[in-house]
């Protein structure tokens, strides 16, 4: 975690006394759990759970000692609690610790992260609609295509964020879940009672099947989801930068007073936000490589995934928590110059229109091979020689024959490619 691009809330999931009071947690529910199946006396839990406390710098320092961060942890507590810890973590193995609080924090984290998205979710929609009948140019390969609008690009950065928010919401079900099975997940030491009980009050399911570690294709699927949404995150960020190039300048990121866009050139208005955005959503996405190669772990488990996690669950959480903050801000500041999309729309003398009198001859009873040689033939005029589109189709005489003038000129109407906008609209975000 890199404090530059971190959110106290989210980096606070990751924290070491975030971390030690879940573990308490846990440690402490399953004493409660044990004293009701009569494993542990009664009267030690109310001992437990008021005594029950840890030294961050004091588990640091046995665990210098001992190499084992679960007993240094148990250690410390002891310490605090007494004669009575030593009913603590009865019949339990280290992951039983680890795996259920990892399990929480990654949930407390899409908790946040669903908070995110909901605020993009939010600001996309308002600018969608505000721009709903703004019109520019569509472009395939770069290249100008045919007339949309602006909050019809929105409208699908909307629809692709609501499949995220549908897939982290999904994921974070898939990963809340908790696991007290023992040495090898066999409950031989615990009753699963224990499980449940932790479970139930820790906000998690009961791992079905578990080792002694929760299979980790449930972590996988978790940060393979938060790549998608870094990679939805960057195609808004490309976009955006790409419409601010000086060329197009058809939106652009907001410029605060006083702000600086080069060392050097002080004319320069640079799409910083987007271009951080897009850097994040590389690091987001190579984070989900080792969360797959963590699910081929050795017989019951070993150890190799637990570096790997220690890295890439606050990472991606926490670089992803502040991306979508970022995008939010950018979306909801996005300065968008309608003058300029309809400039650059006509910039190419009407070749937009190509399609519609392609499929008008072909109405007339040209075929479609001939209509496309007619067509193509006074679109190149445009393209090599800066003629208009129209004035060389009224100029041809056998388009003429074909059409007539009234139909050519009808077929330059922008009206006729927007007129399904409402339904589209309606599709995305209801009535």
């Amino acid at each position: 975690m890199i404090e530059r691009y971190s959110r106290p809330e989210m980096a606070h999931i990751w924290t070491a006394q975030n971390r030690f009071k879940i573990w308490l947690e846990i440690e402490t529910l399953a004493c409660e759990a044990q004293a009701e199946l009569g494993v542990i006396p009664k009267d030690v839990v109310p001992v437990i759970r008021e005594k029950g406390n840890f030294d961050i710098a004091r588990i640091d320092a046995i665990e210098a000692e001992v190499k084992h961060d679960v007993i240094a942890f148990l250690t410390s507590v002891s310490e605090y609690v007494g004669p009575e810890a030593r009913f603590i973590h009865q019949g339990m193995t280290s992951s039983d610790v680890l795996d259920t609080c990892l399990s929480v924090q990654l949930t407390q984290a899409a908790d946040q992260l669903l908070v995110d998205l909901d605020m993009v979710l939010a600001s996309i929609r308002k600018r969608a609609l505000e721009h709903r009948d703004t019109v520019c140019i569509g472009r395939s390969h770069g290249i100008h295509a045919e007339p949309v609008t602006f909050g019809l690009k929105l409208a699908t950065w909307y629809a692709e964020m609501q499949r995220n928010r549908d897939r982290l919401a999904a994921s974070r079900e898939t990963i809340a879940t908790g696991a007290i099975s023992g040495a090898v997940g066999t409950f031989a030491n615990i009753d699963p009672f224990v499980e449940e009980y932790v479970c139930q009050r820790m906000g998690l399911k009961a791992e079905p099947v578990s080792t002694q570690v929760i299979p980790r294709d449930r972590h996988a699927e978790y940060f393979c989801t938060l790549a998608l949404i870094a990679s939805s995150m960057e195609r808004i960020a490309v976009e955006i930068r790409h419409l601010q190039r000086t060329e197009v300048l058809e939106a652009e990121e907001f410029f605060s007073k006083g702000q600086k866009g080069s060392s050097a050139m002080p004319h320069k208005r640079n799409p910083v936000l987007s271009e951080n955005l897009t850097g994040q959503a590389r690091y987001i996405r190579s984070l989900c490589i080792p969360a797959l190669e963590n699910v081929a772990l050795w017989h019951e488990r070993d150890i190799s995934h637990s570096s790997v996690e220690r890295y890439i669950g606050p990472d991606a959480t926490v670089a992803l928590d502040f991306s979508l903050r970022r995008l939010n801000g950018l979306i909801e500041n996005l300065v968008v110059y309608p003058e300029n999309m309809l400039r650059n729309l006509n910039q190419m003398k009407g070749l937009v229109f190509s399609q519609k009198i392609l499929l008008d001859l072909t109405q007339a009873g040209v075929s479609r091979e001939d209509s496309y040689r007619l067509v193509q033939r006074n679109a190149m005029k445009v393209w090599e020689q800066g003629k208009d589109f129209l004035t060389e189709l009224l100029n041809d005489q056998e388009v003429v024959g074909a059409l007539g003038e009234a139909k050519i000129r009808e077929s330059f109407d922008l009206n006729y490619h927007l007129k399904h906008v409402n339904t589209i609209f309606k599709r995305v975000f209801g009535e």
